[in-house]
């Protein structure tokens, strides 16, 4: 099968105990493990591997890994051999080397972010167990986030140039692990720049997407809630614990997702989201969006010009 679902992200973050209280209090994440006040490592109550966020202790922002599970061991040694066909180089690791994982690939995505994939790591379980489970465990905090879902990154586009890093990680994508194109945003007088692309490998609207600029980075890492009113409970969250909202609770034409999105202490941008969006499938069509200010904002159809331009 290859690629199945996002396994974790590793963020930099400047002030490690004001990251820990942000991801418990306000996510509802709980820590399971740290190396001393230099790691931290955090999983939602949904999740059932040991962890889904890595917090590293460091003196700016942004995104050190991003990380996906394939099925079977054997995926990586034939993901390995797609990449160097492909032209690019990857790295097998030995088993540790990513924490609490076996072994795992590393490599550079034509964008210039770093990512994994890894077949193994050590099972924690879903905090409601598998036999009988409860609808969620008590004790939950903050907005008791389901799992970690997907990530959206920067990549450097500059059409006067010929440099365009989102169709060049759409292509590598597609050829290298079987990922799907759900939803793209298209610019220039024939539609002919790919701005933004949103892609698959699980059945939601996308696992990974990724958004043009001047800069490579990391524009948000998004999780999932239940229902429109957990979107609304979140922005009451974020209010009492005066956490930095960037954009209240509205809907996004691309996806169909119910969403929010606020900063951590340290800046990288969180996003809570709800609503399925739609069943997404190999043969589904291609979704194209000429209007990206409809596509992201749906309600307003007005774009906020630092959505895209402020990220780590």
């Amino acid at each position: 099968m290859g690629v199945m679902r996002i396994g974790h992200i590793s963020l930099r973050v400047m002030d490690m105990e004001a990251a820990v209280r942000h991801y418990e209090n306000v996510l509802g994440m709980r820590v399971v493990h740290r190396d001393g006040n230099e790691t931290v490592y955090l999983k939602c109550w949904d999740e059932w591997d040991k962890y889904s966020v890595q917090l590293t202790a460091s003196d700016s922002a942004g995104m050190n890994h991003v990380a996906y599970k394939v099925e079977r061991d054997a995926d990586l040694d034939a993901i390995k051999q797609r990449i160097e066909a492909y032209g690019m180089q990857a790295e097998l690791l030995p088993e540790g080397q990513l924490p609490f994982c076996g072994r795992s690939l590393r490599f550079t995505i034509p964008s210039g972010h770093l990512m994994h994939l890894f077949a193994q790591k050590d099972f924690v379980g879903k905090d409601v167990g598998t036999v009988d489970p409860e609808p969620w465990p008590d004790g939950l905090n903050g907005v008791g986030a389901h799992w970690l879902d997907h990530c959206l990154l920067m990549c450097e586009l500059n059409p006067e140039t010929g440099v365009n890093k989102v169709a060049e990680n759409v292509s590598f994508f597609k050829e290298t692990m079987d990922f799907h194109l759900a939803e793209q945003v298209v610019a220039g007088p024939e539609g002919e720049i790919q701005a933004a692309a949103f892609m698959f490998r699980t059945s939601t609207p996308h696992d990974i997407a990724f958004a043009g600029g001047p800069r490579a980075g990391l524009h948000h890492i998004s999780f999932f809630l239940d229902s429109w009113h957990d979107i609304l409970k979140c922005g009451d969250i974020l209010a009492k614990s005066r956490t930095r909202i960037d954009v209240p609770p509205t809907r996004h034409g691309i996806t169909r997702g119910e969403t929010i999105y606020f900063f951590d202490p340290s800046g990288n941008r969180n996003e809570t989201f709800a609503g399925l969006g739609y069943l997404a499938q190999p043969d589904m069509p291609t979704i194209t969006w000429t209007d990206p200010a409809r596509g992201i904002f749906y309600h307003t159809g007005t774009m906020d010009e630092n959505f895209l331009a402020v990220h780590t």
